[in-house]
């Protein structure tokens, strides 16, 4: 065998080593980067009965998920059975009601309102308080409301009080 065949079969045995090491990291689940895992939560969670999430809910009435993807904040609220009621999104003092949920209305307060939030507190995270007020006719008022930060670092890396 001559030197340059030894090279190539080193050489050889170097990138099948390298593309197996390769394969390997790639298939496992530390190859999964934190927004592809995010993003694969948000949407295989938020709009579900019983979304793999942690239920942070103020009341043991209510079972609230929240989900974030690029600075965006999503609250999800179901009923005791598992039932969409809404759900919003929120990022910078600004809300959009999500067109999901069912037998509650869900109202979104602008940034810096002095309103006070009435009903009962079915979330709170420091910067978003959600309540829920049952309406004489049956149905079910949702609320979201900002309020105000005082310290914007400690606002903006929690998502849930721990």
């Amino acid at each position: 065998m001559t030197q340059s065949n030894m090279h190539r079969g080193a050489r050889r045995l170097v990138r099948r080593g390298l593309t197996s090491i390769l394969l390997a990291l790639a298939l496992s689940p530390l190859a999964l980067s934190p927004l592809a895992a995010q993003a694969a939560q948000l949407a295989s969670g938020l709009g579900q009965a019983w979304p793999n999430a942690p239920d942070v809910s103020a009341s043991p009435h209510w079972h609230v998920y929240v989900f974030e993807r690029d600075g965006v904040r999503f609250v999800q609220v179901n009923d005791l059975n598992g039932r969409v009621l809404g759900a919003f999104a929120t990022a910078g003092g600004q809300f959009l009601v999500l067109p999901m949920g069912t037998g509650a209305t869900l109202t979104a307060t602008p940034a810096g309102s002095a309103t006070p939030a009435t009903g009962e507190t079915v979330y709170s995270d420091g910067t978003v308080q959600v309540t829920a007020t049952p309406a004489q006719d049956g149905s079910l008022r949702l609320r979201a409301l900002d309020i105000p930060c005082s310290d914007p670092v400690e606002c903006s890396t929690h998502i849930a009080p721990q």
